[in-house]
């Protein structure tokens, strides 16, 4: 019965999940939540002549509720500085726990507001992931609502996969999949994390992400690294 609705769900909302107006790329999010947890993380995305970043920090609340602040920015090749482009908060809800049914499910809120015009953005993703051995399989599947000083207010969603090996704590290989009304690439990831005594680690992670359409850049890269403590 657990596998039914599982499915059930997956089907309903696969084929809604390709409408996003923007590079659909961006961070797998797993529905996990570590008790007493803090964060500071830094990701990049680069595609043809524009590169965005992120910084946030971030800290659990419980051992299911985290809580996270981004500064985002973005910069032109030709631009020697990034400009902070909008301010973002996110909240991260572990549903179930770990191995408790068929798969392992979690909610991310988040709210952005851009910070030269009155334009605001709310995301909800739902994140799933199961285990098979030693396979990962990591689904996010994002409903995104624009308004304010925009043309007009705007509804999307995006959809985004991982399958990964847990080969070793030092170094996983992953392949991901991202599909949005601009987006369609799929490309390799490889994923670790580095270890500094007790509650204190280094996780980094690095891909190359392939367009598959027009509307895909040919390449785009992704970089993040977290350090909890």
């Amino acid at each position: 019965m657990k596998n039914i609705i599982y499915y059930f769900l997956c089907g309903l909302i696969l084929p809604s999940c390709v409408l996003a107006d923007s590079s659909a790329i961006d961070k797998i999010y797993h529905p996990y939540v570590q008790a007493l947890e803090r964060e500071i993380e830094y990701r990049m995305i680069s595609a043809d002549d524009e590169t965005a970043y992120r910084l946030g920090l971030g800290k659990s609340f419980s051992d299911r509720l985290f809580v996270e602040l981004y500064l985002t920015g973005s910069n032109k090749k030709n631009q020697n500085d990034p400009d902070i482009d909008s301010y973002e908060l996110e909240t991260k809800w572990q549903l179930t726990e770990q191995g408790e049914y068929y798969a392992d499910w979690g909610v991310v809120v988040e709210l952005e507001k851009q910070k030269n015009i009155v334009a605001w953005e709310l995301s909800t993703g739902l994140l799933v992931e199961k285990e098979w051995g030693k396979w990962v399989g990591t689904a996010n599947f994002w409903a995104i609502y624009e308004w304010g000083d925009r043309p007009n207010d705007e509804l999307e969603s995006v959809l985004a996969l991982q399958s990964r090996y847990r080969y070793s704590r030092y170094f996983e290989p992953a392949i991901e999949f991202y599909s949005g009304e601009q987006t369609r690439g799929i490309g390799p990831v490889a994923l670790g994390e580095l270890r500094f005594g007790k509650g204190k680690k280094l996780k980094w992670e690095a891909g190359a992400i392939i367009g598959l359409d027009a509307k895909t850049p040919d390449t785009t890269w992704r970089f993040l690294t977290e350090f909890e403590f």
